[in-house]
């Protein structure tokens, strides 16, 4: 699969916050359909946006950490019982998961690292993507090709790194 073919994203973004100053949905669907550029070519994605109070809960019920995350990542499964060979054309093939996103978390970190606010939002969207593809970061090696994609997609969108020193970019462009 080439990454310049086009994916095929059924996004559902849910805006659970009151948090101002959002990215476009067309900002989410392009962020997540670059993750999955050259990895899927159809994919069914939730979104959800949430406060400090609804975050720290999922935080703490999902990876017993108190207080709120910046993205929490919940790839689907298929039940065990109904798994007995989905077709790849069957549209429950296309179910990768749900990204929950912490608006005010991101906005935060975004000004203490002193980020562009949408290459952070942008970054979160394409980490979240990426472990829902079964990337992850829990050793060294798996860090550093998960940084390196990360990278990549976002400079093609064009973000600078997440992994470099920001305050010399300004990247408030509408791409």
């Amino acid at each position: 699969m080439s990454g310049d073919m086009p994916v095929t994203l059924d996004l559902d973004l849910q805006i659970a916050c009151a948090a101002g100053d959002l990215p476009s949905p067309a900002d989410f669907e392009r962020w997540a359909s670059a993750a999955l550029a050259g990895r899927r070519d159809r994919a069914a994605l939730t979104i959800r946006l949430v406060d400090t109070e609804e975050g720290a809960a999922l935080n703490g019920t999902y990876r017993g950490r108190e207080g709120p995350t910046n993205i929490l990542s919940f790839p689907f499964d298929l039940p065990p019982d109904l798994d007995f060979g989905v077709d790849s054309a069957d549209p429950i093939a296309d179910l990768l998961g749900d990204l929950v996103i912490c608006a005010d978390v991101v906005q935060r970190e975004a000004r203490e690292q002193c980020k562009a606010e949408r290459a952070h939002w942008a970054h979160m969207v394409v980490h979240g993507v990426l472990h829902l593809l079964d990337y992850d970061h829990l050793t060294e090696s798996d860090a550093e090709k998960m940084e390196t994609l990360e990278s990549g997609i976002l400079g093609a969108l064009g973000f600078p790194s997440p992994y470099e020193d920001q305050t010399a970019h300004d990247d408030q462009r509408s791409i």
